[in-house]
């Protein structure tokens, strides 16, 4: 489902500001694979994201979604592609629109929009018995303006938006990091929910080590740019932070803050 290919990228080459973001990355996701992305600051997380997505073209190598070769697509034509949340709530919905009209809004993606009624009875059911399964009550909020809500719940929302329409690949992009650890577990328990019942493909950048042990089949760790730890299936189950750290050790990663606080 996503086959990426001796990607590399480098960010002011030739000046003093010169950073080797990615340095001849290639892995493969294949249908229904969960898998986190684990490193320190300035490790290629971000920038593998943003490479798949198109944010920015990378200087060598391909990356295919399905088979189909998007490498030189530009981003608003991965999108149709692509399912993503982000790591500010804020990002991903339109806080001045109702819960059901930014709803609407991705569950229509794509499709022609006509002179009709903005939402129907028929969708609306729908979006309530979606947001029932999150258990944040929001199913009863349907009218309520998306800015009005909390961060956790603006999150979650984004998190079903993105997979209304079923996506090829979907990329969580430390989709957790700015959330409470109480309202952080709610949506990593939807996120698991709604990955499994959908059997999506899916990219979940951390800084969690838990978290990135904790979900998803398969674990990849990176380090200036180059994937240094790659684990999955009993293997990863058997996994504790304790092996994690020693592997980043033992590649001469630094472990950031965040990541020993995790």
């Amino acid at each position: 489902m996503l086959e990426i290919s001796h990607i590399s990228k480098t960010f002011n080459p030739g000046t003093i500001n010169e950073k080797k973001a990615l340095i001849d990355v290639s892995f493969t996701l294949n249908d229904g694979d969960f898998c986190t992305v684990i490193g320190g600051n300035g490790a290629g997380k971000s920038t593998i994201m943003n490479a798949v997505s198109g944010v920015w073209p990378v200087d060598t190598g391909s990356i295919k979604i399905d088979g189909i070769d998007v490498t030189t697509l530009p981003e608003h034509k991965r999108a149709k592609y692509l399912g993503r949340v982000f790591q500010d709530p804020m990002t991903g919905t339109a806080g001045d629109m109702q819960i059901d009209e930014n709803m609407a809004l991705a569950a229509r993606r794509g499709k022609k929009r006509g002179l009709k009624w903005g939402v129907s009875r028929a969708e609306r059911e729908r979006y309530r018995e979606e947001l029932a399964k999150l258990d944040l009550g929001l199913e009863n909020r349907l009218t309520a303006k998306v800015g009005l809500l909390s961060g956790g719940q603006r999150q979650a929302l984004t998190l079903l938006m993105a997979t209304l329409q079923k996506p090829h690949l979907l990329l969580l992009d430390e989709h957790t990091a700015a959330l409470d650890p109480k309202t952080a577990a709610k949506v990593l328990a939807a996120t698991d929910r709604i990955v499994n019942e959908g059997h999506l493909t899916t990219l979940m950048v951390t800084h969690n080590m838990r978290d990135a042990i904790a979900h998803g089949n398969r674990l990849i760790m990176m380090s200036n740019g180059q994937i240094i730890y790659d684990v999955q299936g009993e293997e990863k189950k058997k996994l504790h932070v304790e092996d994690l750290l020693h592997k980043f050790e033992e590649a001469g990663g630094e472990v950031s803050d965040r990541m020993a606080l995790s």
